[in-house]
């Protein structure tokens, strides 16, 4: 069969021709962003999705531990992708395909009922697992302060009243899941009969379940009440009422504007500096 290995180094395609000595690579997926190649590969048993991490990728990772521990009550019910194959140190990755198309750009991303289904699969998610982490937000905290010191288009003022919130803020125990990480319409597919499905684990870990609202907020949520109704209403509660809440919205916007200024998704920075303009009028 043909070939199309463009992403892959030397390593990982020979690792890919023992693993499936017949494939035809169909599609290339990757989001030209991340060092991360996505393919999807026809097999004599059936479509696969082949992930390929690049020498700093550490998305590959996190997304081989999600599939090994924590992905098991949606495979279960056929909600996310079955794992393959895995290989930590060639950062490669297999796993089945799953059917529908991507629910960001598709009139499902504003339809209610994708939010909570969405909203139930997430809280299945988080049920299965919970760890009191006593450094958490010491990590956290410092990460965005980090931030701070790098690269950003963050106005001079507003860094200065960041740093002094920041340090303001306790750093007691807080209960952690598994968390999505990107919880949002890019990462969620959709079949003809309105079904969600998951993909993409390359940012979970294990954090405060309300890190999974955040984007969804920042986003689809605004100027749109009845699509977080649905969701609330389908996880069965609302975390968005404490100041950890606040906490994670501002570092949220911190990591937003400055990563995205670093790889140049300005959209995304918009998104990052709104959300810094907004809990800096509430603080």
């Amino acid at each position: 069969m043909p070939r199309a290995h463009a992403g892959l180094t030397a390593a990982q395609r020979a690792l890919l021709e023992q693993w499936l000595p017949q494939h035809d690579v169909v599609d290339d997926m990757s989001w030209g962003v991340l060092e991360t190649t996505v393919l999807r590969i026809d097999t004599p048993d059936g479509m696969r999705v082949l992930k390929a991490g690049g020498e700093s990728d550490h998305h590959i990772v996190r997304e081989i531990r999600a599939h090994r521990e924590w992905t098991g009550p949606w495979v279960a019910t056929g909600h996310a992708a079955r794992l393959v194959r895995a290989d930590e140190e060639a950062k490669l990755l297999l796993t089945e395909h799953l059917p529908g198309r991507l629910v960001q750009g598709d009139v499902a991303a504003t339809d209610p009922a994708t939010y909570e289904q969405a909203g139930a699969l997430l809280a299945r998610f988080h049920a299965q697992l919970s760890v009191r982490d006593a450094d958490f937000e010491r990590r956290v905290n410092e990460k965005a302060l980090a931030w701070l010191d790098g690269p950003h288009r963050i106005p001079a003022g507003d860094v200065a009243r960041l740093r002094a919130i920041i340090a303001d803020w306790p750093e007691d125990a807080i209960d952690c899941v598994p968390t999505h990480g990107d919880w949002q319409p890019r990462n969620w597919l959709v079949d003809e009969l309105g079904t969600v499905r998951v993909i993409d684990f390359g940012r979970a870990d294990l954090r405060p379940p309300f890190e999974d609202w955040e984007r969804l907020d920042s986003g689809e949520f605004v100027g749109r009440p009845d699509l977080a109704e649905a969701f609330a209403a389908g996880y069965g509660s609302d975390p968005r009422d404490s100041h950890a809440w606040f906490r994670q919205r501002t570092r949220a916007g911190v990591s937003a504007a400055c990563w995205s200024f670093r790889f140049g998704v300005a959209e995304l920075e918009e998104r990052g500096l709104r959300v810094l303009a907004e809990v800096l009028a509430e603080a």
